[in-house]
């Protein structure tokens, strides 16, 4: 398609004027957006985001329905998921009917949010998305590892996941591993640091670049606190801290430069290949 030029661009912007003028009262018609073009644009997209999203809930409601040996009143779970269907019951939506609801309300807004932009839907950009993802985590779980390793000494390899109090065997770690990769970074990158770098920005008048340093930052340091609370959470150490601070900054890197998708698979991975000792 070719590139307007500078004199067609005038034209069509003098037209408008033009036609404002002579119909002050006609509405303007909406934007054509042309649509993302090839792998990287389309899987940073929220349609892909979503898309991607499916597979690690389902793994995860599945896998911790079956070692938690049904759907008994109490459940071993990841605390982000409790925290978000605690929130929805406390509005009456709770169950797993109106868990699905919410699901697919928010996949259809996804949808109609992105309608003009039209992402194409390609397949074979899924597998881009795991394969991607499983080089950032192998890679952050190197640089990570490597730093706190110069400063500490050593690296224990912190798993959200590996505390050996928690029941249910390598099943449960494996379902909570994949639970932690989608809930966390929806609560963690979706919600805290989208939504703090909102806060920064409208409310405190903070430049963009910086409203994002600073969320990240923040964002990072809650996530890695709040794996030492509650009954299942690790015993604190610095070194644990600061591994998952690191962690939490780099996945706010991926989340940020690469999108939803690529940073809960990198989560989810990353967890996955602790609990089946591949860092050990």
């Amino acid at each position: 398609m070719p590139t307007p030029s500078p004199s067609d661009e005038i034209a069509r912007l003098a037209a408008e004027v033009d036609r404002h003028a002579t119909h002050p009262d006609s509405p303007t018609p909406e934007p054509v957006l042309a649509p993302p073009v090839g792998y990287l644009a389309v899987t940073r997209t929220s349609t892909y985001g979503f898309l991607a999203a499916l597979p690690l809930f389902v793994f995860y409601e599945i896998g911790v329905l079956i070692a938690n040996g049904g759907s008994g009143p109490v459940q071993i779970r990841v605390g982000a998921d409790v925290w978000l269907k605690t929130l929805l019951a406390s509005v009456g939506l709770g169950g797993w009917a109106a868990l699905g609801a919410v699901v697919m309300l928010i996949g259809g807004g996804i949808v109609y949010a992105e309608r003009r932009r039209r992402p194409p839907f390609v397949p074979a950009y899924f597998g881009g998305i795991v394969a991607e993802s499983l080089v950032y985590a192998l890679v952050l779980a190197a640089l990570v590892g490597g730093v706190v390793g110069a400063l500490f000494g050593r690296v224990l390899w912190p798993g959200a996941m590996m505390q050996m109090g928690v029941p249910g065997g390598y099943g449960m770690q494996l379902a909570l591993s994949i639970g932690a990769g989608l809930y966390e970074e929806l609560v963690f990158r979706v919600l805290l640091v989208g939504g703090l770098t909102w806060l920064l920005r409208r409310a405190g008048g903070m430049p963009a670049g910086r409203a994002l340093v600073a969320a990240a930052l923040i964002g990072a340091v809650i996530f890695s606190a709040v794996h030492h609370l509650g009954p299942y959470g690790e015993p604190f150490t610095l070194s644990a801290f600061t591994f998952r601070f690191l962690f939490g900054l780099a996945l706010n890197g991926v989340f940020l430069v690469r999108g939803f998708a690529l940073a809960a698979w990198t989560h989810a991975l990353y967890d996955v290949l602790v609990v089946s000792g591949w860092f050990s």
